[in-house]
């Protein structure tokens, strides 16, 4: 589910975030599903909790996981996601794809790899 690297120049709470929101974007989390308790996943991944804490509350604020209080947390509604969050990404998208376009990229192949995107999402694969 979540593999940490020791070597990655990101914080593990970065990792752990980026690994969830992967699963939730992908489909592997399918809104309901609850995450593993902040105690849970600190065990299997042998770190300290307030790691996994930062974690849960940044992607709950991303609107990517929902809290409720005395059952847990669990995948978001894809309705909840921010519009902000997803203003930052298309923002982000922008800037890529002008860079990859610099590059020698076709617009066919942009263009492609977002259908192969959905494809995969809407059969369950990462």
């Amino acid at each position: 589910m979540i593999r940490l690297d020791y070597r990655d120049a990101r914080p593990i709470y970065e990792q752990i975030q980026d690994s969830l929101r992967h699963l939730v974007v992908a489909g592997a989390l399918q809104p309901g599903d609850q995450l593993p308790s902040v105690r849970a996943l600190a065990l299997s991944l042998a770190i300290n909790p307030n790691t996994i804490q930062r974690a849960y509350e940044a992607l709950e604020q991303e609107g990517y996981v929902r809290s409720v209080a005395g059952k847990g947390r669990f995948a978001a509604p894809r309705e909840q996601v921010d519009r902000a969050r997803q203003e930052h990404l298309l923002r982000r998208f922008d800037s890529t794809a002008a860079e990859l376009v610099f590059l020698g990229v076709s617009p066919d192949e942009l263009t492609a790899r977002l259908g192969r995107s959905q494809e995969n999402r809407e059969e369950g694969r990462p």
